[in-house]
């Protein structure tokens, strides 16, 4: 009776462990058939199986368009690009929101092949602070960030998360792959309109003089203004007398009516002499 019971607890400990971890990932993306090409190409290459057999993983998917792009590779190449876009982690939008670092190496399927070189076997996933895009592209040196997160497509947490990136990443010179193209920068915000200059304030505004309209002009009948005479000197505080020297009387013209005088008074008194030896005569 111990053993049979013991035996019946084993097996239904390896019972819950199995339902637990049991995932597949092509009946999964059967749901979303925006994903079929990207999920054929996971199990003609074996790199599903690889998925199902893992316990804790993160599966980076691409859409029929972006997926045509590897439907092309060699089937050594196509398998080492796949296993690139499995993680070797849980990860949701929210677990990758809250890492720590900017910046952090994620480690996929490809780095446990033992063959991946230069880094090839991690993901550069970056949280770009200009607009908070989630980036990734091969941790390779000088390689750009390629592939933007776009959506969580499904989870059984914390067992396996399927998320969308925009483009499949190839690692540069793998597959013929020249270079990757990096995602677009983050565009600047727009730029503020600039202010209004102030108006002129409420009032009446100054009108620039106009010499032609507005110079009063003299009437015609108007008296004509006496105008100084050039030669008339000007006043001056060393002239004392205010009037003109031409109403003031000279020193020359006294003089010549005293002259006047004198000879009148003479000629008066010969007359009265000559009278009075008159009469005596």
């Amino acid at each position: 009776m111990a053993s049979n019971t013991m035996f019946a607890a084993t097996f239904m400990v390896l019972c819950l462990v199995s339902c637990a971890s049991a995932h597949n990932i092509t009946r999964l993306l059967t749901d979303y058939p925006e994903f079929g090409l990207f999920n054929s190409l996971l199990s003609q290459s074996k790199i599903a199986d690889e998925i199902n057999r893992r316990m804790t993983i993160t599966v980076m998917v691409v859409d029929n368009a972006s997926a045509s792009a590897l439907s092309n590779l060699e089937a050594d190449d196509l398998k080492k690009v796949l296993s690139i876009h499995v993680i070797l982690d849980y990860y949701d939008d929210a677990k990758l929101s809250k890492l720590s670092k900017n910046t952090t190496l994620l480690t996929t399927l490809f780095q446990s092949s033992g063959v991946a070189n230069d880094r090839m076997g991690f993901l550069n996933y970056t949280k770009r602070k200009a607009d908070n895009k989630l980036l990734f592209g091969t941790a390779q040196p000088g390689a750009p960030l390629s592939s933007a997160f776009v959506k969580v497509v499904a989870v059984r947490p914390y067992n396996i998360s399927v998320i969308q990136v925009t483009n499949a990443i190839i690692p540069p010179g793998l597959g013929g792959n020249p270079q990757a193209v990096p995602v677009s920068p983050a565009s600047p915000p727009p730029a503020s309109a600039p202010e209004a200059a102030p108006g002129p304030a409420d009032g009446p505004v100054a009108e620039s003089p106009d010499d032609s309209a507005d110079a009063p002009t003299p009437s015609a009948d108007a008296p004509a203004a006496d105008a100084p005479a050039a030669d008339s000197p000007a006043d001056s505080p060393a002239d004392s007398p205010t009037k003109s020297t031409a109403d003031s009387p000279t020193a020359s013209d006294d003089e010549s009516d005293k002259s006047s005088a004198g000879k009148a008074m003479v000629g008066a008194a010969s007359l009265m002499g000559a009278l009075v030896l008159s009469a005596l005569w």
